[in-house]
């Protein structure tokens, strides 16, 4: 791949294209319940080969969720989840174990200061409220709908 003179990889054409789709830091992503009502949960997310990747717990309901239907919608979004565009349809598949590692180095390097700085104070927050803090041990791949 080539680089930039700061070293750091170009990215390809479509990842750029996908990159300018979704900006900022949260997604919001909106899986479908049995009976049709969405959950719209705000992750984190890198753009990489076409895709949106995202880790989450692998018994977390959104997992379930996908499992079941992989046609989901994204935008972006704000941390607290509030929507910053609109809705576009896409569908998810759960990678395989191996891609674990590099799914989460993609995430550290995008979100190195978030990590240390947040990541540490939402899982207080959880904790306190009486939530089990799970790994992020499933990693999900989404491929978003060309645009129109």
């Amino acid at each position: 791949m080539d680089t930039a003179t700061n070293d750091r990889p170009i990215q390809p054409p479509a990842d750029h294209a996908l990159a300018e789709r979704f900006r900022g830091k949260y997604l919001g992503l909106t899986t479908f319940k049995r009976d049709g009502a969405g959950v719209t949960t705000p992750v984190w997310f890198v753009v990489d080969d076409g895709q949106l990747l995202v880790l989450t717990a692998s018994r977390s309901f959104k997992v379930r969720r996908i499992r079941r239907n992989p046609d989901v919608t994204v935008a972006p979004c704000t941390a607290s989840g509030r929507l910053r565009g609109e809705p576009v349809p896409a569908r998810a598949r759960l990678l395989a174990a191996s891609e674990l590692p590099r799914v989460e180095q993609l995430l550290n390097r995008k979100y190195r200061v978030d990590r240390i700085l947040i990541l540490p104070i939402y899982r207080a927050v959880q904790r306190l409220r009486g939530v089990r803090g799970e790994a992020s041990d499933a990693a999900l791949a989404i491929t978003p709908d060309p645009p129109a």
